[in-house]
């Protein structure tokens, strides 16, 4: 399980924009890694853009912000352009960099289990620490959370 002050699990995973994304490759920045579950869902959508509306409050603390789903890169493009989103989104089709993660977990919808993204927010550090976990996260009103512990 990742945990606060943990190392961030690397990965490489292919974005909505210009081939692949490696959280390694990200080093000397802060990265704000958020997994949610579907793309152009109710409140998917919300937490996107509301993340995406308080990019300009990170301003000068060059920080980089990647959204996290089991959706294809096509639907990822999709989401990104229906709703002008700033921020590219990675592909984790098969669910491994969430597993990794700790936040693939099972659900239940109507009674029905299934297996799926417990919507998560890691802060990680220039070096690859986890600063911040946040679990279990509700898609409205995180984007300040993820401010404040970046000092925005």
């Amino acid at each position: 399980m990742v945990e606060k002050g943990s190392s961030a699990p690397d990965f490489t995973l292919p974005s909505d924009r210009d081939g692949d994304v490696t959280l390694s490759g990200l080093r000397g920045r802060k990265v704000v890694l958020y997994f949610y579950p579907k793309d152009d869902t109710s409140g998917c959508t919300a937490q996107a853009c509301e993340l995406r509306d308080s990019l300009p409050r990170f301003d000068g603390i060059d920080a980089a912000v990647l959204g996290v789903s089991p959706d294809s890169v096509k639907s990822h493009a999709t989401f990104r352009e229906k709703y002008d989103l700033n921020f590219p989104l990675l592909a984790d089709e098969d669910h491994s960099v969430a597993e990794a993660y700790g936040v693939w977990k099972e659900k239940s919808l109507y009674g029905r289990k299934y297996m799926g993204i417990e919507r998560s927010t890691f802060l990680i550090d220039e070096e690859g620490r986890v600063l911040e976990a946040w679990r279990k996260v509700k898609p409205t009103g995180h984007a300040d959370l993820v401010a404040e512990a970046l000092g925005a």
